[in-house]
């Protein structure tokens, strides 16, 4: 949790006033809406005074207490450069088409077949009908790198540079293996994986070359019309058995016919704690999902392909969301449509086009993808579950090693911070 001066005063100011006896003198009273935010509040002033708290992880609800007292709109000046501007532009291009295009996509093809003519009508029946037979025959996953113009090109380059987002190589990944990306954290949208291995590969094929990037994502996406053809363009594949093993499988040959491209490594990247992660994701707490997330570790195993820990730090900062610590209302919504979907119903809070203060896009935060040495496996059909167990806990120390190593280099304030692993 990063707080300003006067955010620190205002808590100053609340915890005199709960020190207070009933007699004694008081600024003025609080509210029953800002009494109920007293422990956790409390709980966060000794988090920012050092001193670790169970509470202090819903330091959100300090937020929105300080909404309460200063509700102030602090407007972007005036006088910003044309290139922030740009990359504002088209940040919000992107994050709007990241919440809203599986939204709007199903209405305009129900609303095509309902009120289209004819024509538009067959279009539109043939698209379906392609969509559920591309799907079926190798889960939507397009082969190579795609369009290579659509992932590096000047467009994302301002959404890399809005924030920025970086990626730092710490090993060698040789091009004659197949790798997964045990990546974290989720965050809320993952900007740091997405743009590293999806919208922007040009870093990427500089610092690992021959190695095609991928995003895994939900199955369910590529069932979704119009939307399933953006995410495949951006390089994201489906997170399914059958689409990983897919592309875990690829030869490495040189001369196969699949690396005509003159690739010959598949490195598909995983948001390990998917849904659940993301629930978790406020601004300076790393809280990742792993303990009992053994899947991706059988999936390399009978594969045979290395587990590369990634950790990207400062994905948390540049989104909050409204306040969901466990047991809430809003947490028990969470979980039962994230059960019954697979998808948790986020609500970020971020920033607007011209202010600081609210809206959806995200923060201009520094976000940092530092890449992990592989975690090599022994290739069996049947992987055994105490050999999953030790692959799972080396990957576990390998990420808290990563973490502990770079988080003074990349975390604002690394002495108070820490990773929770659940």
């Amino acid at each position: 949790m990063f707080i300003s001066l006067r955010e620190l005063q205002l808590l100053i100011w609340l915890q005199s006033q709960l020190n207070a006896k009933s007699g004694g003198p008081r600024v003025r009273s609080t509210t029953d809406k800002d009494k109920c935010k007293c422990r956790t509040i409390l709980s966060c002033c000794h988090s920012v005074a050092g001193v670790p708290s169970q509470e202090s992880l819903d330091c959100r609800s300090v937020r929105c207490f300080l909404y309460w007292e200063n509700m102030k709109i602090e407007w972007a000046p005036l006088k910003v450069p044309p290139r922030r501007r740009l990359q504002t532009l088209v940040t919000f291009l992107i994050t709007f088409t990241c919440f809203m295009l599986s939204i709007t996509a199903i209405p305009i093809i129900l609303a095509s077949l309902l009120y289209g003519g004819l024509i538009l009508r067959s279009l539109v029946l043939i698209y379906l009908i392609y969509v559920f037979v591309d799907h079926k025959r190798n889960n939507s996953v397009i082969d190579g790198n795609g369009w290579l113009l659509n992932r590096s090109n000047r467009l994302y380059r301002h959404y890399r540079n809005y924030f920025p987002v970086e990626l730092v190589k710490t090993a060698e990944l040789p091009p004659n293996k197949n790798y997964i990306l045990a990546s974290f954290p989720h965050g809320i949208l993952g900007n740091g994986i997405g743009i590293n291995m999806g919208l922007d590969i040009s870093r990427w094929l500089e610092l690992f070359p021959k190695i095609r990037p991928k995003v895994g994502t939900l199955d369910q996406n590529f069932l979704i019309p119009i939307g399933r053809e953006v995410l495949r363009s951006w390089g994201l594949v489906s997170v399914s058995k059958a689409a990983l093993n897919y592309l875990l499988t690829k030869s490495n040959d040189p001369k196969h016919a699949d690396n005509r491209d003159g690739f010959t490594s598949n490195a598909v990247a995983i948001l390990v704690g998917g849904a659940q992660e993301a629930m978790d994701s406020h601004p300076g707490q790393y809280i990742v999902t792993l303990r009992n997330r053994k899947g991706f570790v059988k999936m390399a195993i009978r594969t045979g392909s290395p587990i590369v820990p990634t950790f990207s730090f400062g994905e948390v900062d540049i989104f909050d969301q409204v306040p969901n610590p466990p047991n809430s209302l809003v947490r028990r919504v969470q979980t039962v449509v994230k059960q019954l979907t697979g998808i948790s119903p986020l609500i970020p809070v971020g920033r607007g086009i011209f202010n600081y203060s609210f809206g959806f896009l995200p923060n201009r935060r520094r976000i940092v993808q530092v890449v992990g040495a592989p975690i090599n496996v022994v290739q069996s059909d049947q992987p055994d579950a105490a050999y999953v167990d030790k692959v799972h806990g080396q990957v576990i120390e390998a990420l808290e090693k990563m973490f502990e190593k770079y988080k003074k280099k990349y975390i604002p304030n690394p002495k108070n911070t820490k990773l929770v692993i659940h």
